[in-house]
């Protein structure tokens, strides 16, 4: 099992995890903790390799809101990525929302 960190920003979405194993890796729970004194919104998409983030396309969760010093759980399915996918997310303000992602190569 593997923990990632990334503080999230409030641009175009970044990578958050990537997945490198050979035969993919399994997403096992996300984290999005709000460490700012007032709530943030965040957005996740789920892209393929060689793609982007697209909210028409990918986009998993759309201006979620955190309330100030919460953290959204994502854990209720577990998900598949093939090498090369990702998991890409941005939020409404920089470096207050931290993105901690486990994954389990497989």
């Amino acid at each position: 099992m593997a923990l990632t960190n990334n503080a999230l920003q409030d641009a175009d979405a970044q990578s958050i995890f990537t997945s490198a194993g050979t035969h993919g890796d399994i997403v096992t729970v996300m984290y999005l903790c709000n460490t700012d004194v007032t709530y943030q919104t965040a957005n996740v998409f789920l892209v393929g390799s060689g793609d982007a983030a697209d909210p028409a396309l990918n986009i998993i969760y759309s201006n979620v809101s955190i309330s100030a010093g919460d953290t959204l759980v994502i854990d209720m399915e577990k998900i598949v990525l093939a090498t090369g996918d990702s998991v890409q997310a941005n939020c409404s303000a920089n470096n207050v929302v931290i993105a901690t992602v486990s994954s389990l190569a497989v």
